[in-house]
């Protein structure tokens, strides 16, 4: 199947044939499909606190990270194109010369680049633009608003201007203050320093790609001071890439290996699921994993802090037990009671198979803890939290994606319409176990958990093969705690009209 060519690309990106050929295999087979059962809610799996609770579980966290490594991990390796496509549908649909404004933006399917119009002199970058076209078009207010507003879009995304096309959102300006502009980047700094530090030191670890880092550590050059005088605290930033290994062969629609017009094979970026190695290799007791996109203008911040540190202070509640037992379990197995293990099993993680033999319990207890934050679900696209049957003998609590569900499958889609909450990616993980060392994070996945996606090549259809998500599969086999959180704590940007939300418009 492969000649001595491919066989150097494959050696090049850290693999080898055989890792090339199962992944060929799994194009084959397919995708198992999942057993699911029904949607978590309030009561069956997912756990509601009121307000006082919230400021206990904090300030326990408070309390005891004193001892711990804390790190904040955020994936932030996406450019911005899909935050601004409907901006590029308006410049490739809309002549300037020939089409009426107003007509154009109250058609049909027009509201978000109506949106957009209408506010845009309310977006974070609207100096920026105007002064990239003060330098590049001296002419521009004597020209036709048509002119002028495609013009104003093709400096914000393209080249000569912006060029946010092509620059990781966690660069975009996403909120403008009095004084300065602030990017997701640092808002992500600066809302670490509320939640995740330890003696008044913050850690933050960021997953680039690699053509972006010079971007990233200029910024945080730039903005480094600022966040220090505010926050008096000290910032440190780590980073990794994406590793080579970790991307995937592609197939044409026989499952062949897919080649370029040069012939050679065609390997793709496997999704945020690659990131698991990145993660494993973290040296911390605890890690708040968050997306690039969800921030909050800096005076929503404190309160929605308290519900992170709840979360963490929920996980150090939840592992405090757990690795009690495992410590048990491994000393003096004897003396431990199979019904208080059992009925914490039941009760705290939902664990319906439950073990009958110390050994068991051990092997049963003996993962990493994630407490996730999921929020009442608003009809957002994304994953939400659900039960499966995972194996003829056991049951567990996973987040799953709208893909896992098949859509041929009328149970499947009647559960995943029962969804009352969703996965905003507000997570908190115990990475080591009851004697301090880190778990094997690699050990803990479902590799059955992955994803056939369909793309394009040089205008060729083609098959992907997605890595199990940083947060579904590739966590599958971890002890998963689900908690209400506040839907305020969750102001993600798809898109660049949501900057025209209330969360990410600041008051000061």
């Amino acid at each position: 199947m492969f000649d001595n060519r491919d066989l150097a690309d494959i050696q090049d990106l850290g693999l080898d044939q055989g890792d090339v050929l199962k992944q060929i295999q799994v194009f084959e087979r397919g995708i198992p499909s999942l057993d699911v059962l029904r949607p978590a809610t309030i009561g069956d799996g997912i756990i509601d606190f009121d307000h006082d609770q919230w400021r206990s579980w904090a300030k326990s966290f408070e309390q005891k990270a004193k001892t711990l490594e804390v790190v904040k991990f955020v994936p932030a390796s996406g450019a911005a194109t899909r935050m601004f496509g409907f901006l590029f549908d308006f410049l490739n649909s809309f002549d300037p010369d020939k089409d009426r404004l107003n007509e154009y933006l109250s058609e049909p399917g027009r509201e978000a680049i109506a949106k957009f119009y209408a506010n845009v002199n309310e977006f974070p970058f609207i100096q920026l633009i105007r002064q990239q076209i003060r330098k590049l078009y001296p002419e521009y207010k004597t020209w036709t608003k048509e002119k002028r507003f495609v013009t104003l879009v093709s400096v914000l995304v393209q080249e000569p201007g912006l060029n946010y096309k092509h620059i990781p959102k966690g660069l975009i300006p996403f909120h403008r203050y009095k004084k300065f502009l602030r990017t997701a980047f640092e808002e992500q700094l600066y809302e670490g320093a509320f939640y995740a530090g330890v003696q008044d030191e913050i850690y933050t670890h960021f997953t680039f790609s690699p053509e972006h880092l010079e971007g990233f550590k200029h910024e945080f050059a730039m903005v480094q001071s600022r966040l220090e005088r505010q926050t008096k605290k000290k910032f440190h930033i780590s980073y990794s890439f994406q590793k080579e290994r970790t991307k995937t062969i592609a197939v044409d629609g026989n499952n062949k290996p897919f080649r370029d017009d040069q012939g050679r094979l065609v390997f793709r970026p496997s999704g945020h699921g690659a990131l698991l190695e990145n993660l494993n290799e973290l040296n911390a007791d605890v890690v708040f994993i968050k997306n690039i996109d969800n921030v909050m203008a800096q005076e929503e911040v404190a309160e929605m802090a308290l519900y992170k540190k709840g979360l963490a202070g929920i996980l150090l509640d939840f592992q405090t037990k757990v690795h009690g037992y495992l410590e048990t379990l491994s000393t003096k197995p004897l003396d431990i009671s199979m019904d208080e293990v059992n009925a914490f099993l039941w009760k705290s993680l939902g664990v319906r198979v439950l073990p009958k033999t110390p050994e068991e319990a051990y092997k049963l207890l003996y993962r990493p803890i994630r407490v996730c934050g999921v929020v009442a679900n608003t009809g957002a696209p994304g994953g939400g939290p659900f039960w499966i049957q995972d194996g003829p003998q056991d049951v567990t609590l996973q987040i799953l994606e709208g893909a896992q569900f098949d859509k041929e499958n009328k149970r499947h889609m009647d559960v995943f319409a029962q969804a009352t909450h969703f996965n905003p990616v507000d997570l908190v993980c115990g990475l080591r176990d009851h004697r301090g060392i880190a778990y094997d994070l690699m050990q803990f996945r479902d590799e059955e958990m992955s994803f056939i996606a369909r793309k394009n090549h040089q205008g060729q259809p083609l098959k992907a093969l997605e890595l199990p998500g940083l947060w579904n599969g590739a966590m599958a086999k971890w002890h998963t705690v689900f908690v209400a959180v506040p839907l305020e704590t969750f102001n993600p940007v798809k898109t660049v009209n949501d900057l025209l939300n209330k969360a990410h418009r600041p008051l000061i």
